[in-house]
């Protein structure tokens, strides 16, 4: 490939897909970051990501987060530092910019791409008045070298001697990094540098500790309000498609009415469907059967969430994937995106009845008002689902449920309030009400819909924005204030995902 005009840009989540396949290129023999990795660094920290692209094709990557100092300088590991590798870890108090990732195509190494990154990192660094830029490196000649040396710490003083080539190391000194010390353990999966890294640090020569426009902004953060709405929708009797696209649509309308950002419908709500045709066959069949109103039920849905401007979360729905068939939320947004989010655990009962398979996919979803989740009734039980998409940098939780007695709702319920403290989100939930008698495993309803949030000074006293009467239908609203998280997660009386012992524990999501 030839070498045409060079462009270092911020980098966009629309980036994940071929930032991935740079990825292959520059680390064939280890497995490459997702693109949910990818977009959630983007997400955490997106004026510390850049791409190096030529000709309009991306060439080069560079990640970074802030930290504070003391925690870049101690020992630590790269999945402790970077929140394995989502960068969930960004600290917006933090006083130091941490190196997370550096690939440059092989085919375009020679060019200074890499200098090129650097130098956009450093502006970031002057930029944001942080005292310097802390990373470990790789050090790729150490286990062809380490029966000479004897020691990592030997190899580095012979790099920086002369006496040993080291292309990572020779490059970063030359950049103006001081070496500190060899880290332990910091990369195992980094056979050539035997799982070690060399310490490093560029020092801000200009950084003041007076007027830190860090500090002083993080008490001016203008209110991100997101309205939300969520719909405790009774379940009756219906005798036409028709019918029930009208009942959908008054609510859209009223929460339009009272400019609602979002509104959210409970799981499985078109069951309601089944009524129209009232025949006596077997819930299997039954939700075969309802598969078939999929496609009109996103052409009605995709139609109300552009003619009434607000993001609907269409509860869930059965759907036909293949052979199988998965319990999926579809997502409908304003400027005509659609979305899915299939249910990773499907209820015991939802096995035996309806033969309802598990997705096996989670990933946030990106809207006009941030990046949010989606988790199905029963998958809110699973803290790892919950952890997954706020490390990939989702504030506001939505939880469509349906739930036949009190128990069953109440387990969603604490599950979904604990979400909302142990990651400092807000939770929206939505269920049914009423019942379909004829209908196999939705005979009987009970839902108390509500938004909740942390637990803590900023937010509600019981943690609770909103809720509902129990067993009756009707809508309930509330006013998010999505900097009133990032105060909490940076100045609040807990601070659970800064205080997360990544050095113990992680989410590790084995798929794509």
């Amino acid at each position: 490939m030839g070498f045409g005009k060079i462009l270092i840009r911020q980098a966009r989540k629309e980036d994940a897909k071929p930032l991935r396949e740079l990825c292959k290129r520059c680390y064939p023999k280890v497995r490459p970051y997702s693109t949910d990795v990818i977009r959630a660094q983007i997400e955490n920290f997106p004026e510390g990501q850049f791409v190096a692209e030529i000709d309009g094709e991306i060439l080069g990557y560079a990640a970074s987060i802030i930290v504070q100092e003391k925690k870049a300088l101690a020992d630590h590991t790269w999945v402790e530092i970077t929140g394995g590798a989502y960068g969930s870890t960004h600290d917006e108090d933090g006083d130091c910019l941490y190196g997370v990732e550096v690939m440059v195509d092989p085919s375009q190494r020679g060019y200074r791409i890499g200098q090129r990154l650097y130098d956009a990192r450093k502006k970031v660094c002057l930029r944001y008045n942080l005292k310097g830029i802390v990373f470990a490196g790789r050090m790729p000649n150490l286990r062809q070298k380490i029966k000479a040396v004897k020691t990592p710490q030997a190899y580095v003083e012979k790099v920086l001697g002369k006496e040993i080539r080291d292309p990572v190391i020779q490059f970063q000194v030359k950049n103006g990094f001081d070496v500190i010390r060899v880290l332990e353990n910091y990369l195992p999966s980094d056979k050539e540098s035997m799982g070690n890294a060399l310490l490093m640090k560029w020092v801000n020569t200009s950084y003041t500790e007076e007027n830190d426009p860090k500090t002083s902004a993080l008490v001016h953060l203008p209110q991100e309000r997101v309205r939300v709405s969520t719909v405790q929708y009774a379940q009756r009797g219906i005798r036409t498609y028709e019918e029930f696209e009208g009942i959908v649509q008054y609510f859209v309308d009223v929460v339009a009415d009272y400019k609602s950002d979002f509104v959210l419908f409970p799981e499985l709500f078109t069951l309601q469907l089944l009524s129209i045709h009232n025949e006596p066959i077997s819930p299997v069949e039954a939700i075969r059967k309802l598969t078939d109103y999929t496609e009109r039920l996103k052409t009605t849905f995709h139609d109300l969430a552009i003619r009434y401007n607000v993001n609907i979360i269409a509860g869930s729905h059965p759907t036909m994937v293949d052979d199988k068939v998965l319990n999926i939320a579809y997502v409908f947004l304003r400027d005509g995106s659609i979305y899915e989010q299939p249910k990773i655990h499907p209820t015991p009962n939802e096995r035996y009845w309806w033969n309802i398979q598990g997705g096996d996919q989670l990933s946030v979803i990106d809207t006009d008002c941030g990046p949010i989740g989606v988790l199905i009734c029963y998958d809110s039980e699973f803290p790892e689902l919950a952890r997954h998409l706020v490390d990939q940098g989702a504030k506001i939780l939505f939880v469509p449920f349906c739930t036949d007695e009190r128990q069953s709702y109440l387990r969603v319920r604490y599950s979904c309030q604990a979400r909302a403290v142990e990651n400092q989100i807000f939770v929206v939930l939505s269920g049914n009400v009423g019942n379909l008698p004829r209908v196999h495993n939705m005979d009987i309803q009970y839902a108390q819909s509500c938004i909740l949030t942390p637990c803590d000074l900023s937010f509600a006293r019981d943690g609770i924005a909103a809720d509902t009467t129990p067993n009756v239908e009707t809508v309930a609203f509330g006013d998010l204030h999505l900097n009133d998280l990032t105060r909490a997660r940076m100045k609040g009386t807990v601070q659970n995902l800064k205080d997360r012992r990544l050095d113990l524990y992680q989410v590790n999501w084995l798929g794509e």
